[in-house]
């Protein structure tokens, strides 16, 4: 479950600088969260969502987690640009006993993205982000 305030190590940036996200949106199926430091001209904001199709064998749940950044064009500095990352997973959730395999995947999908330099990450899933998509967890 996501707290309300994100600032202990659960979002960084490129240089592994700690960014602090407070929550600014919820109900049942998303939250939505402002980095406290943003520029009201340049929302950077954090998403997680999930929905659900189907039923019995045939329930499929998506989740999501994005991020959006607002920020002046580099070429052309009077247009604000978003930059948008997200991660979904699709998951036959109906037709699954436990969240072992989803959480291989995001193992698969974490480990291939985050690093080639050798350093040990943990991809066991634990994260707030990882949670909410393994088990579609707000």
């Amino acid at each position: 479950m996501y707290p309300t305030t994100l600032n202990t190590n659960e979002v960084r940036n490129a240089a592994g600088t700690e960014q602090e996200f407070g929550r600014i949106s919820s109900s049942d199926r998303q939250l939505i969260f402002a980095l406290l430091t943003e520029v009201p001209s340049k929302p950077h904001r954090l998403t997680i969502s999930h929905s659900e199709t189907g039923s019995g064998l045939l329930r499929r749940r998506r989740s999501l987690v994005r991020f959006d950044k607002s920020v002046v064009g580099e070429v052309d500095t009077t247009k604000i640009e978003k930059i948008s990352a997200y991660v979904v997973v699709d998951a036959p959730v109906g037709n699954l006993n436990a969240v072992t395999e989803i959480s291989n995947v995001m193992a698969n999908l974490m480990s291939n993205v985050s690093t080639t330099d050798g350093v040990t990450l943990i991809n066991g899933g634990t994260g707030y982000g990882a949670q909410a998509l393994i088990n579609g967890s707000l």
